[in-house]
């Protein structure tokens, strides 16, 4: 059996903390590379969504126009819930 001495045990513990601080700081890199790439895509399908159903993207100044197509874009996402509603229960049809 090899005995060890004070110094391999030192050197041992010494490469110990570094790998764990090394694997803290990838983590680290992680979280926060993920973090700011999720918060940005998710407000900017937020701001879409947005744009969309206020008709910010209608061509024009006619606030007939406009009007119509919130309703019918409030139409249109009414009318995917209940359908999605009846697939998962078959309330409706």
């Amino acid at each position: 059996m090899c005995a060890r001495n004070g110094y391999d045990d030192a050197m041992e513990k010494d490469r110990d903390r570094q790998r764990q601080q090394e694997s803290q700081e990838i983590l680290r890199g992680v979280e926060r590379d993920s973090g700011s790439f999720l918060t940005g895509s998710m407000s900017r399908a937020q701001d879409r969504l947005a744009a969309h159903f206020s008709a910010r993207d209608a061509e024009g100044e006619d606030g007939a126009e406009k009007w119509g197509r919130r309703i019918g874009r409030a139409l249109g996402l009414v009318a995917f819930a209940v359908l999605v509603l009846n697939l998962f229960t078959r309330w409706f049809f």
